[in-house]
């Protein structure tokens, strides 16, 4: 006999693993077999083995082995000769109308809608992707081949809406300029547009575009893209208030419509700091026609709509209380501002930033709280041929440095900015073209080459960089809607930091309840501070800055009032009305 551990070596070894004590019962010690032993066992004995006669044959096949069908019948029911549930077609339509109003109002939520019979509202028998099939080809699909052909044919005399031939040829032309607008938008959302355009034949070139202005468009940008957008509850889309248009993804939009509808998607008007007050409200009354728009500026220490968005951010939360928590990721173009929103509702850096385009590689998670998450993306380009490389250059997609010869698009920037404030800007006057107005900023500033030549590369790159980082002002005024200029309400002047008017009691009786996101955009619109107001736009330069600082500290600190109860709403004051208003810059 050797150690214990030489002991166990040689019983492993010899294939003696017991120790000769396992069937000795302790006291104490549950011995008895299961009942789910006792049912193992039973079945390997009895009931696992089939059970056959003299001749082989089975008499009782084993459990679960017999092809014998059982007899059974189904127990009739008296409801299989009652009516169904029925409705009349009035009532059938006023369904679909009233819910076909909720559901395309930008500001109603619909919760559970595979609970409800979203398909009679979607009941669009007679159209093809959006486009009305004529009722000849109807008929002649779904009538027998005898009835629409042959000697025996049954034709019906077309029913037209008209009753002479002018009002055929009118009906004609407005069903035209349908199809081509209908033909337009299909080509913008698909990234086409303006590949076929009037003139274009042999004679067309083809423009060669310098490969930089491909960034945003990689495959794997898109993929970080749809990455985002497929773990999102909630998406943000960032616009830059100082040309929201130009940086808005309607293919992303269109996406988000059609193939995923239960997802909710919210603009953010960022930089609002760079435009005047009431270009912003403009720009936010526009773009709530569509979806919820909120006003943002984006600075850890003086932010302006923070609160209105964490409000909403957790109105969404709790509509969504069965689950844990909700996902908001946040999308747009490169350089609107996305990760520094996420610094300010964090209060601190948890994502880099930078005034560069491209600062954001992948997609990233950052906790806002227990119930909300927040999802970094980098930005992406949705590619149109409409887009010129001056137009991809300025909405600060490229990196400046990047770029050859920048001189070449100083005029289109000279184009956006008024006179007035590029000699503001830089303090000069009396140039004819561009490269003289490069040529008497170099030698202003001491920009020269060898033999006193003015260095116009390097200056075009610091006109570009100041136009893109809000130094130079300028924005992209909203488009008036026909028959609503001139028109406001009575005693307003139409500004993002005015109050909304008060109503009577029986206005407000007669306006139907909105939902939560109609709210959280009033408290938005009535955020601003528009206490520094000027009767100009003076534009946004370094020597204003202090001055500035100290006419807004009162709003700041009504606007921290604002923000530090998150768990319930800011309450609107309706004695924040401005007097001035301020013109387009």
């Amino acid at each position: 006999m050797g150690t214990g551990k030489k002991e166990r070596s040689r019983l492993v070894r010899q294939g003696k693993s017991g120790t000769g004590m396992d069937n000795i019962k302790v006291k104490g010690e549950n011995f008895y077999r299961s009942a789910k032993k006792v049912k193992t066992l039973n079945m390997r004995k009895d009931e696992g083995k089939p059970v056959r006669n003299a001749d082989g044959k089975i008499i009782q096949a084993a459990k679960y082995q017999s092809r014998d069908l059982p007899a059974a019948r189904v127990e009739p029911n008296r409801k299989w000769f009652t009516n169904t549930r029925v409705i009349s077609q009035d009532s059938l339509k006023a369904f679909r109308d009233a819910m076909a109003e909720k559901a395309n109002d930008p500001y109603q939520v619909l919760l559970k809608s595979n609970k409800l019979p979203m398909s009679l509202i979607r009941d669009n028998s007679d159209t093809l992707n959006g486009v009305k099939q004529h009722k000849a080809k109807m008929t002649i699909e779904s009538s027998p081949f005898a009835d629409a052909f042959g000697p025996k044919s049954q034709r019906k005399r077309v029913k037209l809406g008209v009753s002479s031939l002018m009002d055929l040829a009118e009906d004609t032309e407005k069903s035209m300029d349908v199809y081509k607008d209908r033909l337009e938008q299909a080509k913008l959302l698909s990234g086409n547009s303006g590949a076929d355009l009037e003139g274009s034949g042999e004679d067309a070139l083809a423009v060669a575009i310098e490969p930089i202005f491909s960034k945003g468009q990689s495959k794997r940008i898109w993929n970080e893209l749809y990455k985002v957008l497929d773990a999102s509850d909630v998406v943000i889309h960032v616009l830059d208030a100082r040309d929201p248009l130009g940086t808005r993804c309607r293919s992303v939009e269109k996406y988000l419509r059609e193939e995923a509808p239960h997802k909710h998607l919210i603009f953010v008007l960022n930089k609002t700091d760079l435009v005047p007050t009431s270009v912003a409200a403009a720009w936010v009354r526009h773009l709530s026609a569509d979806y919820p728009t909120l006003a943002f500026h984006s600075s850890i220490t003086n932010p302006f709509g923070k609160g209105s968005l964490i409000q909403l951010l957790r109105q969404f939360s709790q509509l969504h209380s069965d689950r844990k928590q909700i996902s908001v990721g946040l999308i747009g173009y490169p350089n609107v501002g996305k990760s520094s929103i996420i610094n300010t509702l964090r209060k601190k850096k948890v994502a880099t930033v930078a005034p560069i385009p491209g600062e954001t590689k992948v997609w990233q998670y950052v906790t806002l709280m227990k119930r909300i998450y927040l999802i970094d993306c980098p930005g992406v380009v949705p590619p149109n041929q409409n887009d010129t490389p001056q137009d991809i250059l300025l909405r600060g997609v490229v990196r400046v440095e990047m770029v050859e010869n920048p001189e070449q698009y100083i005029p289109v920037l000279l184009a956006k900015v008024k006179q007035h404030h590029m000699e503001r800007t830089y303090e000069i006057k009396g140039w004819n073209d561009h490269i003289h107005f490069l040529e008497l900023l170099a030698r202003k500033g001491g920009r020269l080459l060898k033999a006193g030549e003015p260095d116009v590369d390097g200056v075009a790159k610091m006109v570009l960089n100041d136009f893109m980082r809000g130094k130079i002002p300028w924005f992209t005024p909203a488009p008036v809607v026909e028959g609503d200029q001139g028109k406001g309400i009575e005693g307003r002047e139409g500004r993002l930091g005015e109050m909304p008017r008060k109503r009577k009691r029986e206005d407000v009786e007669s306006i139907p309840d909105t939902s939560i996101a109609a709210s959280a955009t009033s408290v938005a619109e009535g955020d601003i501070d528009a206490s520094g107001s000027e009767e100009e736009f003076e534009g946004f330069g370094s020597e204003s800055e202090e001055s500035s600082d100290d006419e807004a500290a009162p709003g700041v600190e009504d606007d921290e009032e604002d923000m530090i109860p998150l768990d319930e709403l800011s309450d609107i004051d309706d004695g924040g009305s401005s007097d001035g208003s301020e013109d387009e810059g």
